[in-house]
């Protein structure tokens, strides 16, 4: 083989590297099942229970729980009035479930699945997350702009936090501080709950109203935006990129080394994820006309996402959901 040859074998090498890092293979998840519940066309978060197999599906008054081994749901939280979050606190076998009907949080038993109790929180209590590290509950109002600190061992809210403007959906840090969205003045912050403290606010601009939130391992926040953007921003505020995505974003979930926006009216997911260092729109995976929310679980690699069937738009309303069309799609990677 002479010089010029390989240099040439050489040459190729390097560009078929540098094309396979540019263009990486794109992450294959597809609809693999639909868990049918019927019922109400109403819904709102999910939470995946992975070690318990389990998926808490919000379902207007009621909360479903679906055994994941199976796709079927398994059991019915009843009378959880505009429910629209939950969290598991293992360590005291206990859920809560946000009640936006009531101004309330049930709490139920993780064996029975019955309602126990209930807690009264501020006005129109949305997402919830749980701390296993502080025992707290925080449970965001998104009428009374204000968070609800509730401690596990007593059960009993111990603080009430004021927000700049009305609270969405929320993670916790490996800090140990909950971060969340401020959907009405497109903001970012947080909450210490070694103080129960409100931390420093940071702009999501040009993000419109932020609602799902996710993070991945090394800290990156990603926001979905109501004007197909998400903002992927680090714990201390700092713009790290700007992507479109689709319309009607949600809800965002992480897993895999994927951020899944979950665009409702375009039907679709979109995928970001790092390519040569940079975040970036890596795919865009069908999904269907409604499935606006989104919940991950990275055991099974699997993600779930609510919808139903609608009827036909009437000028600028809404459009209405059919009743005994909800369901929940499964998308696996492949």
């Amino acid at each position: 083989m002479n010089n010029m040859t390989k240099l040439s074998l050489t040459l190729s090498a390097v560009m078929l590297a540098l094309s396979g890092s540019v263009f990486a293979a794109a992450p294959d998840y597809k609809l693999v099942d639909t868990i049918k519940i019927g019922g109400e066309a109403k819904w709102d978060y999910l939470y995946v229970d992975s070690e318990a197999h389990r998926l808490y599906v919000t379902h207007g008054n009621q909360t479903e729980v679906v055994d994941t081994t199976t796709n079927k749901v398994a059991a019915t939280i009843a009378n959880t009035a505009g429910s629209h979050g939950v969290a598991i606190a293992k360590d005291v076998g206990l859920g809560f479930v946000t009640q936006g009907g009531t101004d309330s949080v049930g709490i139920f038993d993780l064996v029975t699945l019955k309602i126990k109790d209930s807690i009264k929180v501020g006005s129109k209590p949305d997402a919830v997350i749980y701390s296993q590290a502080t025992h707290k509950v925080v449970v965001f109002n998104g009428h009374s702009n204000n968070a609800s600190i509730i401690d596990v061992t007593t059960l009993k809210v111990v603080a009430t936090v004021a927000l700049p403007s009305n609270p969405e959906f929320s993670v916790l840090g490996a800090d140990g501080n909950v971060y969340f969205n401020l959907e009405d003045s497109g903001k970012l912050t947080s909450i210490d709950l070694s103080t129960n403290k409100l931390r420093a606010v940071h702009s999501l601009k040009p993000c419109e109203e932020p609602t799902g939130l996710a993070i991945d391992e090394q800290q990156n926040l990603f926001s979905v935006c109501k004007n197909n953007l998400m903002m992927i921003t680090s714990t201390a505020g700092k713009n790290i990129a700007k992507l479109k995505i689709g319309s009607g974003p949600d809800g965002v979930a992480y897993m895999d080394g994927y951020a899944f926006s979950a665009n409702g009216a375009d039907a679709n997911l979109t995928v970001v994820g790092l390519v040569n260092g940079k975040f970036d729109v890596v795919a865009t995976i069908p999904t269907q006309l409604g499935a606006r929310t989104i919940a991950a679980d990275p055991a099974t690699h699997t993600l779930y996402l609510p919808t139903a069937d609608f009827q036909p738009a009437v000028g600028k309303e809404k459009r209405q959901g059919i009743a005994d069309s909800f369901r929940v799609l499964v998308l696996q990677k492949q």
